[in-house]
Parts: structure tokens; sequence; C-alpha cells
């Protein structure tokens, strides 16, 4: 750095040089530096400003080192190529982001598959959600496509998040997971239901990684070059179809072999047999769709295929496995608030939450200066930023020429500067409302529930029920009959089947009622009246995105 290149005014650029543009860890250019992303000028501040959220809580660590261990999980690497096109549309028309932009255009990706409630020695046979998470390394920066194997959650708002996972999580007297305490929540957690129907039926157990779909399970936006918005659900489905377990043949496995998927997926990979996803996608219009009798912003929904057609846009092929556990999986790192230009956030409460929770809990674990990390680095694109210090930091984000003095902006003496604004930066419908703490008005919490049941395969639905059974059966006798009036009110062959199973008869749950956290819509109020006697759920012409075929893998000891 010459006398003249921290002396010279103006906007600290170096001709000879590129140009000193401000990012975030992640390489996404920083815009604006002095403004906190709000509901209007003087509305309240949002939770996914993740450029203030990185920016402040790496400042709150720089003299505070914290880490801690995260659950079990497997990393492997690969390549995702896009079609160019939204099924036989250009994909132009409705997103700008460069990673879809091309037919052929490659970029490269790592991806963690993991259990959510287990530790990290745990069983890969036992019953719990599958993390599905990408990370896109493009030449904006930085996407992570964070998800899970079903295409729905426990919870439509991130308040309750720590509540279900202590529920779901080890007793915290004895130790040990125990059924009675997980179905004491869902019991009072009516929206559960369409992710309890998923997760208790053998697609809560896939034989392997390679055999399992992915869902983006939040609703985001696609923006496009004139700044319009479609609201979005992202789905992958394997190539080499999908495969899971019942309950007897886990056992079997685990009784050898803790970690058979990642074995699996290891051996695949390192055999030359790359598994492969395609990426399709569901766009809706950017509003509040009052039409529908859910909320397209409520993650214990799906979108319904006939409405809302998935269309391919591309495919992840897997071929190359880490060269190190610890420093590509146990320090990789998620968060769903990384998005490049195009990519956009949605109102989602869930996704709102989990954008402050999921980075956060990577500084925490790891350290604040993860993003420096090669595996968590924005390795295509360039970064530069005035975080300076923390636990581990072993670089520093300097621009070609910046002043190495100036770690601050606004300067005029050689620091980084703002980048140009995008022309379309505001995206979204105009929002005008009271701060309040409501829930969303369309809840609708048993019909998807009951139709995914339906659609279910024979072999499923007894798996489902046995599993029902048996877990529900250790709680207590008015959570038993809770969970049964949810059962009635999702479907009456679910309801009865498991009634029959814990010994219990309508006639002695049937006059219940809702819960007092519940408000019923009237269709809703009116399977109630006749609780029991609605018959099954219509399908007739539905499909459901989380519904393909799925093979029974019996396995023996």
């Amino acid at each position: 750095m010459t006398e003249a290149d921290t002396q010279n005014p103006g906007n600290g650029q170096n001709n000879a040089e590129a140009p000193k543009t401000l990012t975030t860890r992640q390489g996404h250019p920083v815009y604006d530096n002095q403004n906190t992303r709000t509901v209007g000028a003087r509305g309240p501040a949002t939770l996914e400003n993740y450029q203030l959220l990185e920016k402040i809580s790496h400042f709150d660590r720089e003299r505070i080192p914290e880490r801690v261990v995260h659950a079990r999980g497997f990393v492997a690497y690969g390549e995702f190529e896009a079609s160019g096109k939204w099924g036989d549309e250009p994909i132009a028309k409705y997103t700008r982001a460069k990673l879809f932009s091309e037919p052929g255009k490659k970029t490269d990706v790592a991806i963690r598959f993991s259990s959510v409630i287990g530790g990290r020695d745990s069983s890969e046979a036992a019953r719990d959600p599958r993390g599905f998470a990408i990370k896109f390394y493009t030449e904006d920066g930085n996407w992570d496509l964070v998800g899970n194997n079903l295409g729905v959650f426990f919870i439509r708002d991130a308040i309750k998040f720590p509540d279900v996972i202590h529920s779901l999580k080890p007793d915290p007297v004895t130790f040990r997971q125990e059924p009675a305490r997980i179905f004491d929540f869902m019991s009072q957690t009516p929206e559960s239901m369409h992710m309890l129907v998923n997760l208790f039926s053998p697609r809560g157990i896939p034989a392997d990684y390679r055999h399992m779909q992915g869902f983006g399970v939040n609703t985001y936006r696609w923006v496009n070059a004139q700044g319009e918005s479609k609201l979005v659900k992202y789905h992958w489905q394997p190539q080499q179809g999908v495969k899971s377990l019942t309950e007897e043949d886990a056992a079997n496995i685990q009784a050898n072999d803790l970690g058979h998927a990642s074995k699996d997926l290891y051996e695949a990979i390192e055999r030359g047999d790359y598994p492969k996803w395609d990426l399709y996608v569901q766009l809706m219009d950017d509003h509040d769709h009052p039409e529908l009798d859910f909320d397209p912003l409520d993650d214990t929904k799906t979108w319904p295929e006939q409405d809302f057609e998935p269309k391919y846009v591309g495919t992840m092929t897997l071929n190359r496995n880490v060269t190190d556990h610890h420093n590509e999986n146990e320090q990789i790192a998620f968060g769903t608030g990384v998005l490049v230009d195009g990519l956009e956030f949605s109102d989602d409460k869930m996704l709102v939450g989990r954008t402050f929770s999921y980075s956060d809990t990577q500084r925490y674990r790891v350290g604040p200066n993860y993003l420096q990390l090669p595996v968590n680095s924005a390795k295509n694109a360039r970064v530069a930023t005035n975080q300076r210090g923390g636990q581990m930091s072993f670089g520093t984000d300097l621009a070609p020429g910046q002043n190495p003095h100036v770690n601050y902006e606004p300067n005029i003496t050689g620091g980084l500067q703002e980048a140009p604004k995008p022309e379309q930066a505001e995206v979204g419908p105009e929002l005008e409302g009271r701060l309040t703490r409501a829930r969303l008005p369309r809840t609708n919490d048993y019909m998807q529930a009951g139709q995914r049941y339906q659609l279910m395969e024979q072999w499923e639905k007894d798996d489902l029920v046995a599993n029902f059974v048996a877990n529900i059966g250790e709680a207590v006798r008015p959570v038993q009959e809770r969970m049964l009036w949810h059962f009635y009110m999702c479907d009456d062959e679910l309801g009865a089947r498991v009634g029959e199973g814990l010994g219990i008869s309508l006639e002695e749950i049937k006059d219940l009622g809702p819960l007092a956290t519940q408000t019923l819509n009237e269709e809703e109020t009116e399977r109630m009246k006749n609780l029991g006697h609605n018959g099954p759920r219509n399908v007739e012409g539905l499909t459901m995105t989380h519904c393909v075929p799925n093979e029974h893998v019996v396995v023996t000891r």
C-alpha cells in the first residue's frame, strides 16, 4: 500500500486493481451498510436481516470464544447442472439468480445429510427427520438450501422450536427419549399432525441417504430482473428412487451397524456409482391466496401438485467424498439466510426464525470465524469485510489494494465501499398491519394429514398405525385420548385403527372438543360434529410432492 493509496480521497478505489466492494462473509455484495431492513422507513426490523445479524453476531463474539458439538451427519461434494428453464419456460422469466440462468451451467455443491434429534454417535437407522442441506458455491457467493427429507415440519412458528426439540430430545432427568413426552407436546399441537403422519410412517426411517427425497420445506421467493417476485418451494427427487425401512427392518440394521447410511453413500461414490437428485420447483403468485384453505407460508402444509405443478430446473450429482471428517463434516455450516441475488426470503414464520438461529448456532458451535474455513468459504466469489479478530481467525478479508488500516465504512482513505445498488432493490408485496402476536388464520391442521394417510401404500399404513399404537401407548390416558381425537379429525380409518390398538373407543373421545388454542374452520367443525362417521378422505385426482412411490427394503439379521 503506497502513501498515495492511503491518502487518496474519493471512493477509495485503485483503478489498477479490482473494486474494493464491501461484502458479507458469504461473498454477497453489501448495497446499504447504513440502514437496517425494516417494514417501511420507520417500521419494525425483520429478523431475516442477514447482513445485520452476521455483522453484529461476529462483533459480539470477537472476545469470547464458544464451541459445541453438532449432530451426526455425512458430507459429500458434487455439482448442480441447471436446465436454464422452469419446465419449458426460460427461467429468467422468474429469477435472475445466475446459477439457474443457462442450460448446462454447473455450480459446485457440498451436501450434508444428517439426523436431526440424535447425537453425533446415534444410530442412522433411528426414526428421526433427516437433514438435507446443500451449499451452492456460486459466483455471487454461497447459497444454502437447508431442508429435510420430509415435506413439512412439526410447527409453523419458530418461537415453538425450542419446545418441539425439547420434547423430542431425551428427558432432562432420565436422559432417555420418551414417547410419552413427545406425544404430550404433540397432543397440544394440532399443526404437528401432518408431520407425525410422515415421521411415524416408513419414510421416517429412510433406507439410506441415497434413496430419500429432499425438501426446502419453507417458502421462499424468486425475483426476476424486473423486480417481480413469486413464492417458491423446492423439492429434490432421487433418480435412484425412494426406499424406506419399517421399525423391524431398522432394528435389524441397528443391531449390527450405527452408521449404515454414511457407509452406503461413501462406498457408492468411491466405486463411481454417483447418486443424483433432480430439483423441481413449485411457483405461486406472491400474495396471501385467500382462495386456498391453507396459508402458503405455513410450513406444515404442502402445495398440491394439481394446483401448483413442480417443474424441473436441474440435477445434482455427488461425485467426491470428504478427505477429512472433522474439517469438512463437523465444521461445515449452513444457514437459511444465505441467499444470492435473485433468491429471497418470504415471511414464513419458521424461515424468519431459522435465519437467525442457524447461523448463530454455527458461530457458537464452530466459532465466529467459521466462514473462513475452506468448506464454508465462498470459494467462487470474492470476500471483503471489515470483520476482524475473534476465536481462530486465520486471515483477513481484504480486497485488492485495500488500506489494511481501515476496517470501517464509510471512509475516504482506501477502505471498502458499498456496492452499487441494484435497480430493483425491494421485492415482495407492500405490507401494512398492527404489530401483534397471532397465529395464521387459516390453520386447517387435519386435511392434508388425512389425505397423506389415504395416499400411503398399505404397508406404509400398517407400519404407521403400529408405530403410533406402540409409542402413544406409553403416554398417560388423557394424552392418548387427545391424540386419538386428532387422528379422527384427520381421517376416520386412521382414528379407528389407532383406537383399536390403544383399546379406546370412539364413544370415549368423541365429545372432547377442540383445544382452547384451536379455532376450527367450517369444514373442521362439521367433521367434529360427525366425528368417526365422515368416511375416508377424498384423494381422487390429488397428488402431493412427498407421495412418490416408496420401496420397502426388507432387512434380516
